[in-house]
């Protein structure tokens, strides 16, 4: 398939497109970086520089693909705009398969179990733009198309995201940990989620919105005892009081503080089950992954 991908280089869109180029599949990429998009064209992979808030520079490459996959996000102060012009840019351009790329902040606190079908009413304020987002994908439809969301659980795998912070901190001797760490965080490893995007895009008669966790119910604090008894020298552990840590992170404090137990019921009907089951149960496989990514980084 000739497919267009945004955040080829992020954390959620570089393991997109490791699936998709594992499955033969052409890829044009919208980069914002020359060395970044010169690194994917050694991979074969078209690049177009530009951001998603023009997209006088990359609509014309984004026309007529097989699908567009929406998988990069800016969390700079015109992020939010930018991610609004591409979805309204993209659905003009009505592909055959669109993926949208959510995450599962938008379901808010669930501390009892919630699947596909869950309210998106008490949304965390990190994440609660993104629920008129969902909402614009879910209401445009054209013949034959599919329009896909994926809420990705919190990744984690490599050298990037709130996980691999984590194994960084274990290994400066401190880890943080906002709020009690007796809540939930939802999570999938990074290339089952990859994994998950490409059966999406393949399989006929898929859409609407998909949960991407593992299935694990492993509290934050299981995850930090099990990192701190990783490394060669165990770490200080802080518990930040919610109320201190807002001061500093502002509404993404109240983000990691949610319990949510998530799970993912309709990603059968791709085939689709995580070979890693939980970040705890595989600790020292994400520290050999972390060092490894920094290495190279």
């Amino acid at each position: 398939m000739q497919v267009f991908l945004t955040g080829a280089t992020g954390y959620v869109g570089s393991a997109v497109l490791d699936a998709l180029l594992k499955g033969s599949h052409s890829v044009t990429a919208l980069v914002r970086d020359g060395e970044k998009a010169a690194l994917l064209k050694e991979r074969g992979v078209a690049t177009i520089l530009g951001t998603m808030n023009d997209p006088s520079r990359w609509r014309d490459a984004a026309a007529g693909k097989d699908a567009i996959i929406h998988a990069a996000i800016d969390y700079g102060p015109t992020g939010i705009e930018g991610d609004r012009i591409a979805l309204e840019t993209f659905t003009k351009l009505a592909p055959p398969v669109f993926i949208y790329t959510s995450g599962i902040w938008v379901l808010g606190s669930a501390p009892q179990p919630v699947d596909e079908a869950g309210s998106t009413a008490h949304p965390a304020d990190q994440s609660a733009w993104r629920v008129e987002h969902e909402k614009k994908v879910m209401s445009v439809s054209w013949s034959g198309a599919r329009n896909i969301i994926v809420r990705p659980g919190i990744v984690y795998g490599g050298a990037r995201g709130i996980v691999s912070d984590m194994l960084k901190d274990a290994t400066n001797g401190l880890i943080r940990v906002v709020g009690s760490g007796d809540n939930h965080w939802p999570l999938v490893y990074d290339r089952d989620l990859g994994d998950l995007f490409h059966r999406l895009m393949v399989t006929p008669r898929t859409e609407g919105i998909y949960h991407a966790t593992d299935g694990s119910t492993d509290t934050v604090n299981d995850l930090v005892e099990a990192i701190a008894g990783a490394v060669s020298q165990a770490p200080s552990i802080r518990h930040v009081p919610l109320d201190e840590a807002r001061k500093k992170m502002g509404p993404y404090a109240d983000a990691l503080a949610l319990d949510q137990i998530v799970k993912s019921t309709r990603v059968h009907e791709v085939g689709w089950a995580p070979t890693l089951h939980s970040a705890t149960g595989n600790v020292p496989r994400l520290l050999e992954e972390f060092r490894r990514g920094k290495e190279t980084a």
